[in-house]
């Protein structure tokens, strides 16, 4: 007999060796509303069909977790690439990013998507659920998975195998469908409760449930100028030939590695170029520049002055920390601690009052706020503003419509910054954004603040919180949105980042997520770092940038 120690109880029972995580399951009958999705074994996150022949630690995962959440909308792709290919046989589907609370699907079936085609493509995945066919999990040689994807005419993921290294891989069927997802899915189909499906744009929008209410549907929310910006990136990769990881591998290993770097770097310049061209052409005062943790929006805003200096202006930055309330002044969080993060965290009449006065041509003198006395004191340092002087305000409130209500809006200009997208695994594993920016953070904590992996992970949820109420639902405000995430940024992180993540111990709680991204960084070919230029925006995370921080 083996041991379970189960998490979700505290109780620890004996089972016979050999069984599933679900069968496991099913004889400690949780109490778990949703049900089980997926399960933390020893830390590791494993589908239900996973066989348990040693003793070990589990914690069974429902769907309002991050982990239970990514399984049930693997899922789901699963099922809707099933449809597809079941109604459209020399058609694919091309699942491309989350956008709207959802993921838009590139439907390419060699005409433009009507409604009928969402309606059948819907009621195909609705069959399918209802059949409830089993899921299958195929451990098998690397060069059968390869050669089972040629078949199939899915060169994207035989690509994609063919540069892992692995001697074993593990796909998927369902029916005689397979595909390939680098997590785990659900045992079979009929586990799915809850989607929509229905036309957005040129494409098709999947809509999953509430993580917070996993009966109702995410709220959508439109956001027509990100998706422009999915659209614009997807189309330079498909002209460089570079979509997917298999792709990227596949031209690093033959030498092309640097011309990636120097063709991603020019395209962002380029942007930060019409941004600033933008900017000058509409007569702006302030520039406003926002976006999440890890985004890169200090290195933008220093580049970003650079090219406003090419147009015959002055850039000026303040910062809106220097306009902190005294610290007894800051609003709290429902702990009671202090909520740093609040917008409310800032004197706005008095920001407001010296950025009007600047604009009037008045002189003031620029606050900054000790830290160490938790209070406001004037600097001696005084500020008076030109014609042609533009105000650089960088910061996570920078969108908000509140933090300028008192500014005129002809003389703002709003830039939404954010690793948006970088690279796709295959065309149905795409990239969350977040990972970027976490493996960002993870390294820039390492780094220069002292911080480990494990505590970076462990503060990461609650960055996001703060994230989804004072940042992103601002994001489409912006005049501007860029991407600062780099076509080949992943596979030079990953031999800065690899060594940080084994660091994190197997008996933590932050060791399955560390695993996840240790797991995921495995499938780039590493690339080293010396033709990156020193004014790269990878260089703020990395080192070594021409920029003072």
């Amino acid at each position: 007999m083996i041991q379970i120690r189960c998490h979700n109880n505290g109780v620890t029972r004996e089972f016979t060796p050999g069984l599933t995580l679900q069968e496991i399951y099913d004889e400690l009958a949780l109490d778990m509303p949703y049900g089980a999705v997926s399960a933390r074994v020893n830390n590791k996150v494993e589908g239900l069909a996973f066989k348990v022949y040693n003793s070990k630690d589990v914690e069974y995962l429902d769907i309002t977790s991050d982990s239970g959440m990514r399984t049930y909308v693997r899922t789901l792709f699963f099922v809707l690439s099933k449809a597809v290919s079941e109604l459209y046989p020399e058609g694919e589907i091309i699942i491309e990013h989350p956008v709207s609370k959802g993921y838009f699907c590139n439907l390419r079936i060699g005409r433009p998507v009507a409604q009928t085609d969402v309606d059948s493509i819907k009621q195909s995945m609705q069959d399918i659920i209802a059949a409830d066919i089993p899921i299958r999990r195929i451990y098998c040689p690397t060069e059968n998975a390869i050669e089972a994807f040629r078949r199939e005419g899915r060169m994207d993921v035989a690509m994609l195998l063919e540069t892992t290294g692995k001697l074993y891989s593990t796909y998927y069927q369902l029916g005689d469908k397979i595909d390939y997802y680098y997590g785990s899915l659900l045992t079979s189909t009929g586990k799915i409760h809850l989607f929509e499906l229905q036309q957005y744009h040129d494409g098709l929008l999947l809509r999953v449930p509430s993580r917070e209410n996993p009966d109702i549907l995410e709220e959508l929310v439109r956001q027509d100028k990100m998706l422009g910006v999915f659209s614009e990136h997807h189309h330079w990769q498909e002209i460089l030939g570079v979509s997917t990881v298999g792709d990227f591998n596949t031209a690093c290993r033959a030498g092309h590695a640097t011309e990636l770097i120097n063709v991603s770097e020019a395209l962002q310049e380029k942007c930060i170029v019409g941004i600033a061209d933008d900017i000058h052409r509409r007569g702006a005062r302030i520039v406003l520049i926002a976006g999440p943790s890890s985004s890169g929006k200090t290195t933008f805003s220093k580049r970003l002055s650079i090219q406003l200096m090419t147009n015959g202006l002055r850039p000026v930055a303040l910062s809106l920390d220097d306009y902190f309330v005294d610290r007894e002044l800051t609003p709290r969080d429902e702990h009671g601690e202090y909520d740093f993060e609040s917008l409310y965290a800032i004197d706005l009449p008095y920001f407001n009052a010296q950025l009007n006065a600047l604009l009037q041509g008045e002189e003031v003198e620029l606050p900054r706020f000790d830290f160490t006395t938790g209070k406001r004191v004037l600097t001696g340092k005084h500020l008076q503003i030109s014609d042609n002087t533009v105000l650089i305000l960088e910061g996570i409130h920078a969108l908000n419509p509140e933090l300028t209500d008192h500014i005129a809006e002809d003389a703002k200009y709003k830039v939404y910054v954010s690793a948006l997208t970088s690279i796709m695994l295959d065309d149905h594993n795409y990239i969350p954004t977040t990972d970027n920016r976490l493996l960002r953070r993870i390294l820039r904590d390492y780094k220069y603040r002292g911080y480990s992996a494990e505590a970076t992970i462990s503060r990461w949820p609650s960055v996001r919180k703060g994230e989804e109420k004072w940042i992103f639902p601002f994001q489409e405000h912006a005049d501007a949105m860029f991407n600062s995430a780099l076509l080949f940024e992943l596979a030079i992180l990953k031999g800065y980042l690899m060594p940080i993540l084994e660091q994190v111990k197997e008996n933590c709680p932050e060791y399955s997520e560390a695993y996840r991204l240790h797991k995921f960084l495995q499938y780039f070919e590493s690339i080293p770092d010396n033709d990156l230029p020193p004014t790269s925006l990878l260089r703020e995370f990395l080192g070594g940038s021409s920029f003072k921080y």
